[in-house]
Order: C-alpha cells, then structure tokens, then sequence
C-alpha cells in the first residue's frame, strides 16, 4: 500500500493580528454600563433595565471570550496538549450558555411574580438609562464593524451587540409607554421579550457548544460540499474517512484519505487540496493519500489499470 500523510498547519488571520485594544475599551465601556443599568434598575424597581444589565453582563463575556480565545490561539502545543489550550474556548462557551440559561429562568420567574404584583416603575429613569445603552452598544458596533469580516469570532460578538441595541430600544419604548400611560405591567412585559431574545441567542450558542464540544462537523461546513471540493480536484479519483471538527471556536481541522491516480503528482494535488479548503473555513488538515491501483485492490472503483 502507498500511504502519504500529510500534516498542514495554518494560522487563522484573527489569530496573529488581533484587534486586542478595541476589545479591551468595548468591554470597559459595556462593563461600566452594565453597573449604571443595575443600580438605576434596582432603584427605580424596573425588572426591564435589571433584565436588561443582565443581557448587557452577557455580552461583556461574550467579548472576554473573543479576547480571551486570541491569547489561548497563541499557546503553543506541548506533549500533553498537542493542540495547546484551544479547545478551551469551546468549553468556555459551553459554560457561557449554561449559566445564561439560569439567568434567563430567574427573569421569567421574576417577571411573573411583577404581572401578580405590580410595582410603581419610573419611566423617565428607565428611557434614559436605556437611551444611554443604545449609544453605547451602537459606538460598540461601531468598533466591531470592520473587524467582523475577517473573523467569524468577532462577527459573532458583532451580531450579538447589534441585537443588543435593539433590546435597548424596546427599553426606551417601554419607559415611554409607562410614562404616557402609566401602565406599569409593560416594564415585565418586556423583560419577558428581553428574556426570549437572550433564550433564542444562548440556544443557538449551546447548541453549537454542545455540537463542537463532541467534535461534530462545524456550523457553516457542509460534509458533502467539502468532499465535492476534494473529489472535483484533478487527478483525484475518491475520498473517503473524512472527519471534520473544530479545534477551537475559531479553527476547523479535517482528516481524509484521498485516492489519486498519479502518485507522481501527489504534492501537487495536495497543494491545490489545501487551498480549496483553506477557501471553505479548513485552515488545519492532515491528508492520506492512496494509489488508485492500491485502492482498486479492495474496491471496484473503475480505475482504469
């Protein structure tokens, strides 16, 4: 049997060149808000803005994680992590979503308690406190904008500021409508939006957590698209044993068996492999390749001889 293994090492972008400042003042800025939110929500009773300081918490460590996976990427392998520490994003992640799981129960369960027993809410107090958050979050964006498109970790971070601006408005509006009416039951009645709008966002995160934790396929990788790309190259006659998984939440490994007709060629094609894969979101893989004539001796693969 002709047996090659290849072992490619590449190095995502975000990962050497990372936007640590912008990160760094992203998280000041939210943390300090989050602290203005609880006190301004504790004092004026409003179950909207302590809802919404927890959101807010949520996304501080949702931009602790981007910056934190930026300097576990730079660990390197040792003989007992031949990874180094990057698969710890993952699990941070994971533990990320259990706890706002909790915090989204505890907000329900408060919010059902303020529909039973509803208290005197300032409306004013909760508009401008919130008024301040949509600035905040918004400059946040701001800042994230650019660095968005080259990172999927930051894109992440990105959208979840974005919605996050938005649940600052539905505050807004809610201080509003309490101020006008003095209808006191829409303060829990948009802590209970706020609470769907954290449950839809840390699901989704859970899921995908769970998915990477137990080395499923990636979110935004296609197993048949991936084999496509590796069986349409030339002088590539089949694939097989391919597994994909994540090293960490920001690069993706893959291991395969490639079956080529010209083992004369095999540099060459592996190249061209490695590329193709690079393009679709694989910055890590480890290639077998096999002679088609070996390949053919344990399958009816049609090779011509």
């Amino acid at each position: 049997m002709g047996h090659n293994h290849s072992h490619h090492h590449h190095h995502h972008a975000g990962e050497v060149k990372s936007p640590n400042g912008i990160f760094i003042f992203s998280i000041a800025l939210n943390l300090a808000f989050v602290a203005i939110e609880a006190v301004v929500g504790f004092v004026e009773n409003s179950l909207s803005l302590l809802s919404d300081a927890g959101h807010n918490l949520s996304d501080v460590f949702s931009l602790l994680l981007v910056l934190f996976s930026f300097w576990l990427s730079k660990i390197h392998s040792s003989k007992k992590y031949t990874y180094g520490l990057k698969k710890s994003t993952v699990l941070i992640s994971l533990l990320n979503a259990i706890i706002l799981l909790v915090a989204v129960g505890a907000i329900i369960i408060e919010s059902i308690h303020k529909f039973k027993e509803p208290a005197e809410v300032n409306g004013i107090a909760v508009s401008w406190t919130a008024f301040v958050g949509i600035i905040i979050n918004g400059l946040t964006v701001l800042l994230l904008m650019r660095g968005q498109k080259s990172d999927i970790n930051v894109r992440g971070a990105f959208l979840h500021m974005v919605a996050d601006t938005l649940v600052s408005v539905g505050v807004v509006v809610s201080g509003f409508i309490i101020t006008l009416t003095g209808w006191n039951a829409v303060d829990p009645i948009v802590s209970i939006a706020i609470a769907a709008v954290i449950l839809v966002s840390t699901w989704n995160l859970l899921a995908e957590s769970i998915t990477l934790s137990l080395d499923g396929t990636p979110q935004g990788i296609d197993h048949e698209h991936i084999s496509s790309l590796i069986t349409s190259c030339p002088g590539v006659t089949d694939v097989h044993h391919i597994h994909i998984w994540a090293i960490s939440t920001t690069r993706n490994a893959l291991t395969c068996h490639v079956v080529i007709s010209d083992m004369e060629k095999m540099e060459e094609i592996k190249k061209e492999i490695k590329t193709r894969l690079k393009a679709a979101g694989i910055t890590h893989a480890t290639i077998e390749t096999e002679s088609c004539r070996c390949h053919c001796d344990e399958h009816d693969c049609g090779c011509e001889e």
